[in-house]
């Protein structure tokens, strides 16, 4: 079994098998959940100082933030997807 990787922005690559979500910041619900995690200990900052675009909820209660657009994180994990089962 081969672990599958996505790019989630500048350089940085996340487990795409562990994903449960990746959603956009603006709701307060999410910046309660970026608050919680940031307070425990298991947020992963990714912007690199830039605007976060995406949150991506991990199945290990850790949460990333990306600067990249949550459709474009979304299309990354669809397109390599296909290439695995065009294989």
């Amino acid at each position: 079994m081969s672990i599958k990787l996505i790019n989630i922005g500048f350089g940085n690559i996340a487990s795409a098998g562990r994903i449960i979500s990746i959603v956009s910041p603006e709701s307060a619900p999410i910046k309660r959940i970026i608050q919680d995690a940031r307070d425990k200990g298991a947020l992963i900052d990714a912007t690199y100082g830039r605007r976060t675009r995406a949150v991506i909820v991990m199945d290990s209660d850790h949460v990333i933030l990306s600067a990249i657009q949550p459709e474009t994180i979304a299309n990354r994990l669809y397109d390599r997807d296909e290439n695995i089962d065009e294989g």
